[in-house]
């Protein structure tokens, strides 16, 4: 019954097209064991913002530009593995964390890339010097409904504008609806779709770009995807 409300609820926030690959997904993880797994992602870019989102508000949210040492820390009860974490900075990547008195609200992390995703077999290359590649945002449950969230993208618009740097191009999963919703909210742009399948070492890929379909044997083998943004220097 609780899977049962669960895939509801889901299937209500995200859509009847995802909700049925939401259900497909719990259905392959539930009949191997965990063995096999599906994700679907939607690839989408958003321009980088001269304005603020907060508008003078959220000045109680602090964000912090986190190092190595400082953010297996904060890390370390997130479900992120530490060999995870260093992959990340080795990349160049950056986090950007925000807190409140003390408190982790949330986080985001960004790079010039190109980016070797860790959850599935994949790489992800913006297409021009002027687009970068954001991943792992994430505001902790309780506090999506505040300004934690457009806190750390105030923070890593300034930072990227100051660049060069005009979009930001990710991946969000299609069965997060959070994330769908926030990222619609600050204008994003759809540039397509992903699904992996999973099983052991194996790995199979469908996208709508190149190279549209995929079959991946071991972690040296996986497609790399070039993603354009819209051809509009403008800003929103």
């Amino acid at each position: 019954m609780i899977m049962k409300s669960r895939l509801l609820k889901t299937v209500r926030q995200i859509g009847w097209y995802n909700g049925g690959w939401y259900a497909l997904a719990m259905l392959i993880g539930t009949l191997s064991r965990g063995r096999w797994s599906l994700y679907k992602y939607r690839l989408v870019a958003q321009a980088v913002a001269r304005e603020p989102l907060c508008r003078g508000r959220g000045g109680t949210i602090e964000v912090r530009a986190l190092d190595a040492l400082a953010c297996a820390a904060a890390f370390s009860a997130l479900q992120r593995r530490a060999e995870v974490i260093a992959a990340r900075y080795r990349q160049g990547a950056q986090c950007l964390a925000a807190y409140r008195a003390g408190e982790l609200l949330g986080f985001l992390w960004f790079t010039a890339g190109p980016y070797q995703e860790d959850e599935v077999r994949a790489r992800f290359v913006p297409a021009t010097q002027q687009a970068c590649w954001d991943f792992d945002v994430q505001v902790f449950r309780e506090h999506q409904l505040g300004l934690a969230f457009a806190r750390l993208w105030d923070e890593a618009n300034r930072l990227l504008h100051a660049r060069g740097v005009r979009w930001s191009c990710s991946r969000i999963s299609a069965f997060n609806a959070a994330s769908l919703l926030a990222h619609r909210r600050i204008g994003a742009r759809e540039l397509g779709g992903a699904v992996f399948v999973r099983c052991g070492r194996w790995q199979w890929t469908a996208a709508t770009l190149a190279p549209y379909l995929h079959l991946s044997r071991d972690p040296a083998s996986f497609p790399q995807f070039r993603l354009e943004p819209p051809c509009s220097t403008s800003n929103r």
